[in-house]
């Protein structure tokens, strides 16, 4: 049960996960969803390692989540899921073997041999590096994978609603390519049985009775293909209003440059005569050059590289700090990050219980952050080093003992 008195003070909170959190309370009310919970899911591709972008998506949606149970009985949960049977198009840059991997151009993800040779295919790889910093950060969620939905029939009763409303998606998304690629497009790409590969070719003769469909291959043999049981998958757009409608998805993010395929996914879910989640539209991360940052190209900052030098609360405040204001992400904004952090876990345990709950350290810590005493900031540090021009961790602790004779070397 939600404690009502705080309920009560989170329902007056400004800040957005709480704002977030009150939307979806609007539309649900007290009524409980058929499926037994509100489902909020984050999305991952994992044709290229995890990176800091893929942990705030799942960091910001776990504090609409928790702001959510502060004010709702209603059950939740989170579903991380991976789209691991998308073909690879390219060959991501930070990656050993790469010239083994072009063979496997177009191939499922997780039909893909482990380039890093740890893992029994290429998405198993990323999708448990996801895992592992999740676990690390104590998320809580439930994995999914595209690969085992497809191949285990999770997705066939919606698959099967796509074909039968074929042409209203083809509707839907044709007017949004260009000529060439309308004379070619179908939402269905086949898994070719010789090959293995995902294909993009136009199909035809759709058979509603027993679910196929039939497309040519380069050599001329026509080919009919069932839809369901991992034979087919969708074309990723579609794919993503597919998902929605078969895992019952009420709360989904995603960066600004989705905007659009929001928007046609919402209209493939209307067409389905199916409601859309709620979607929240967050602006993109920046490398130090101002550009997005990817992770096939690898620019950015890993979430191993930021936690070499700080904290995940750290991290956590800087997904938490204007999500809809683009960000540059790159090495300078850490030092920031630590001390904000710190200056607002010393003003919690001193404030109001209103004013715990519009702190940041509140949404970070699911409500309950720890008593931390730290009287150095890292800015300190920094000048340190620099004024005593050395890189000797003796030296450098012999001035921060004198400043604090309580700190134990070997606890930092």
């Amino acid at each position: 049960m939600i404690n009502k008195d705080l309920g009560k003070l989170a329902s007056k909170v400004s800040t957005w996960p709480f704002l977030e959190a009150k939307k979806i309370q609007k539309i649900f009310g007290n009524n409980i969803p058929s499926k037994g919970y509100i489902l909020f899911e984050t999305g991952y591709g994992p044709s290229g390692l995890p990176h800091i972008g893929t942990f705030g998506e799942v960091a910001r949606t776990s504090m609409v989540m928790n702001a959510f149970k502060c004010l709702s009985d209603i059950p939740t949960k989170l579903v991380a899921f991976s789209d691991d049977m998308d073909g690879l198009r390219k060959i991501p840059e930070n990656i050993p073997n790469k010239e083994m991997m072009n063979t496997y151009i177009d191939r499922p993800l997780s039909k893909i041999p482990d380039p890093f040779e740890k893992y029994n295919s290429f998405a198993e790889h990323n999708n448990e590096k996801l895992k592992s910093f999740l676990d690390q950060f104590e998320f809580e969620y439930e994995f999914m994978s595209a690969t085992d939905c497809y191949l285990n029939g999770i997705f066939d009763q919606t698959l099967l609603k796509i074909l039968e409303n074929y042409d209203k998606i083809m509707q839907i998304i044709l007017p949004t390519l260009g000529s060439e690629r309308q004379s070619t497009y179908s939402p269905f790409l086949p898994i070719c049985k010789e090959t293995g590969k995902v294909l993009q070719v136009p199909i035809y003769n759709i058979n509603l009775d027993n679910a196929t469909i039939q497309y040519d291959r380069k050599d001329g043999k026509s080919v009919t293909q069932k839809v369901t049981g991992g034979h087919c998958k969708l074309q990723w757009k579609v794919d993503w209003a597919m998902r929605w409608v078969a895992l019952g998805v009420d709360y989904e993010m995603c960066g600004k440059d989705l905007t659009d395929s929001v928007t046609l996914g919402n209209k493939i879910c209307n067409s389905l005569n199916k409601t859309h989640p709620f979607n929240y539209i967050y602006e993109m991360f920046l490398d130090d050059k101002g550009e997005k940052i990817s992770k096939s190209k690898g620019n950015g900052i890993s979430v191993d590289e930021w936690l070499r030098y700080a904290s995940p609360e750290s991290l956590a405040l800087f997904m938490f700090q204007k999500p809809q204001s683009a960000k540059k992400l790159y090495f300078n904004v850490i030092p920031k990050s630590i001390d904000e952090y710190s200056k607002f876990i010393d003003s919690f345990h001193n404030e109001k219980t209103l004013k715990k709950i519009d702190n940041p350290v509140w949404h970070i810590h699911s409500g309950n952050p720890p008593k931390v005493d730290n009287n150095i900031m890292f800015n300190t540090l920094l000048n340190l080093v620099s004024v005593c021009n050395t890189s000797d961790s003796k030296i450098i602790w012999k001035y921060l003992k004198a400043y604090d004779e309580n700190l134990e070397i070997d606890k930092n």
